[in-house]
């Protein structure tokens, strides 16, 4: 009697289970909306990474704001490039400019642990937020690079590494210019600059030059050597620290010779 009464309630739950599961079928095809075609192109011109550089939680949700109309800037998405531009402009059957210069994150820092003088020996969570909420950071400058690794957390190609001396270093060619990296890094180090930029600033501080030496034996100390007897390198010197101007172009013989002549050697080949 007992197993007939086991056997019953087994069976009353397999024609449950299976009248339930058809429910749910019908259902789903009832109620389920059809993906729109162009969302699906769209998807298949990007390039998948949902990175979010693009301000959307994924590719999929960009695809929809570009399908429905109500984004219409069809460069946003940096990692895929001129040909995702061009591919999805095609399919909504709109021209688009994606003659903008490529970009790649760079760390514009020397100051490693041999280099870079410390406020303390921090032993905390290995996150350079983290390490920033404590008198912000162990680093006397306060601008140069912890090398705790956030930047490489939101990677999401793996571009961005740690060395043995303790800094980050980006590989350009992996670098797919999402600006994860540079939107996470607390002290400002991990910049964009043009992926065939010849020279670039190897330091952040904007501390007045005697504090600067003082904190980084490498940091720049806003000399404007390279200003003054290198006026066609398109060196500025802002805030204590000397920046490129990018734009000028064909200056490659000029900044070789500034870098030469810098005192901290922070300008640095590419």
């Amino acid at each position: 009697m007992e197993i007939m009464k086991i056997l019953l309630g087994v069976l009353f739950t397999l024609i449950f289970g299976g009248a339930l599961g058809m429910g749910l079928a019908v259902a789903f095809r009832k109620f389920s909306v059809e993906k729109d075609k162009v969302v699906e192109e769209l998807e298949g011109a990007l390039p998948s990474l949902n990175c979010g550089s693009c301000g959307y939680a994924g590719c999929s949700g960009y695809a929809e704001a570009l399908a429905d109309g109500s984004d219409t800037d069809l460069t946003k998405c940096k990692p895929g490039g001129q040909s995702c531009m061009e591919a999805m402009g095609a399919i909504l059957g709109v021209s688009v400019d994606a003659s903008a210069t490529k970009l790649v994150a760079v760390p514009h820092c020397m100051g490693n642990n041999e280099k870079a003088l410390k406020k303390y020996e921090y032993a905390g969570l290995d996150d350079c937020r983290a390490a920033m909420t404590m008198f912000k950071g162990f680093k006397s400058c306060e601008y140069g690079c912890l090398g705790l690794g956030s930047c490489i957390k939101v990677c999401p190609v793996d571009a961005i590494s740690k060395t043995d001396d303790g800094l980050v270093q980006v590989d350009k060619e992996l670098c797919i210019s999402c600006g994860n990296c540079v939107d996470i890094c607390p002290t400002g180090v991990m910049k964009m600059i043009p992926f065939d930029a010849d020279y670039y600033i190897a330091c952040n501080s904007k501390d007045k030059g005697k504090t600067t030496k003082t904190n980084c034996s490498v940091g720049c100390i806003g000399c404007k050597i390279c200003e003054k007897k290198f006026p066609d390198g398109a060196f500025t010197v802002k805030d204590n620290l000397c920046v490129i101007d990018y734009n000028d172009k064909d200056r490659e013989e000029s900044r070789a010779e500034a870098a030469a002549k810098c005192p901290a050697k922070c300008i640095l080949e590419m």
